[in-house]
């Protein structure tokens, strides 16, 4: 028994997918859900088309993961147990995918398989949408009032999660220009997608749990294996040396400016034990301390790696897996001036003979904990 997830953004998108996924599916559940301004969930369930069930749920807290505890799981455990083979599930708008994915494995007990993670989106707002400054709920796309992400947010965390893209629309107030630009957005920020859109014969790719987790961990790197786009860019560069905390906070802001999505690890002088996470998403850039690097883990060697397939990647026998490790996706990116900029913030070995004791940590990131530490907002090119 499978089960097919569809993540959204807004109903719009969600609609078109649910419909093209579900055609032509025989002994096929297609079940919708939405969470309302009073914390009503909005349970439909249809077949063939015809609507078989409608139940309004008033959850006490009025929240994404409750949705999924006390409503979502039971309803598939529900329809697995009346024989469907299949079960295509559109989630309320703004759950992240994964939010389900563990919540239906944790509370269904019959046997079964998450067959396809799917996001559907419009391309023609996709580049807008990742620039949106106001929270998921500021920009009315939820009713979870206590809901801090942004659009751009919750799109890459999807991105990452999925491995198939429904294109949506062109809905009327779409641009063909504007989708033109979406679609090569889509091709920068999440190559490993297969995408499809209506009328298409084209097969959701099948959800491979292990590479889809691997993708979403903090401070991990992945870029399109060529370069294909006539509009956006992306660069990668790594530096092996330590960045001095002063140079990279002045640096940060043109790091930053204009770019889609910057991603990656820092191995900071002021945090030297720390592999620091960096994300920018549109007008929002993040660190978070994520722990230890494998070369200070207690079992690791000059020789031997521990931890994750970044490390053993990336280790060397001087420094182990420490290492800043940049990517930046965005329009009229400059690969020279990017490295240029990161190079000037390694310290210099003058500077790491005069610092023994480390320096000052000005983003507040040397903790024993993984928390999200600093903000800033870069601007739009």
């Amino acid at each position: 028994m499978h089960i097919t997830l569809v993540s959204s953004l807004d109903a719009l998108c969600r609609a078109p997918a649910l419909q093209h996924l579900s055609n032509g599916k025989m002994n096929t559940a297609v079940v919708i859900h939405d969470l309302l301004e009073n914390g009503t969930v909005v349970r439909q369930v249809f077949h063939d088309g015809r609507l078989l069930e409608r139940h309004e749920n008033l959850l006490e807290h009025g929240c994404l993961s409750c949705t999924v505890r006390l409503d979502v799981a039971p309803t598939v455990e529900r329809l697995l147990a009346d024989g469907y083979e299949h079960i295509i599930m559109g989630l309320p708008p703004t759950m992240a995918a994964s939010m389900a994915v563990h919540g239906i494995t944790q509370g269904v007990k019959s046997p079964f398989t998450i067959g396809a993670v799917v996001l559907a989106c419009d391309p023609s707002s996709l580049e807008d949408q990742m620039w949106d400054r106001h929270t998921l709920f500021g920009s009315g796309y939820t009713a979870a009032r206590k809901e801090e992400r942004t659009a751009g947010e919750f799109l890459l965390e999807e991105l990452s999660f999925s491995d198939t893209v429904f294109v949506a629309g062109p809905f009327p107030s779409s641009a063909g220009n504007h989708r033109g630009r979406g679609l090569l957005l889509l091709r920068e920020l999440a190559p490993h997608s297969t995408l499809i859109e209506a009328g298409s014969t084209r097969s959701p790719a099948r959800h491979d749990a292990a590479e889809a987790q691997a993708r979403s961990l903090p401070g991990r790197v992945r870029i399109p294996a060529a370069d294909t786009s006539t509009v956006f860019t992306t660069v990668l560069h790594r530096v092996r040396r330590p960045l001095h905390p002063g140079r990279f906070r002045q640096a940060l802001p043109q790091l930053a400016e204009g770019c889609v999505w910057l991603r990656g690890r820092l191995w900071m002088a002021s945090a030297p034990t720390c592999r620091i996470a960096i994300q920018g998403i549109g007008p929002r850039v993040l660190l978070e301390n994520t722990g230890p690097w494998a070369a200070d883990l207690p079992d690791a060697t000059n020789s031997h790696p521990a931890g994750s397939t970044d490390a053993i990647l990336d280790w060397n026998a001087e420094s182990g897996d420490r290492a800043t490790v940049i990517a930046v996706t965005g329009e009229d990116i400059q690969p020279e001036e990017l490295r240029e900029l990161l190079d000037g913030c390694a310290l210099t070995p003058a500077e790491i003979a005069q610092h023994p004791d480390g320096f000052p940590d000005p983003f507040g990131l040397d903790t024993s904990e993984s928390t999200e530490a600093a903000e800033m907002e870069p601007r739009r090119k």
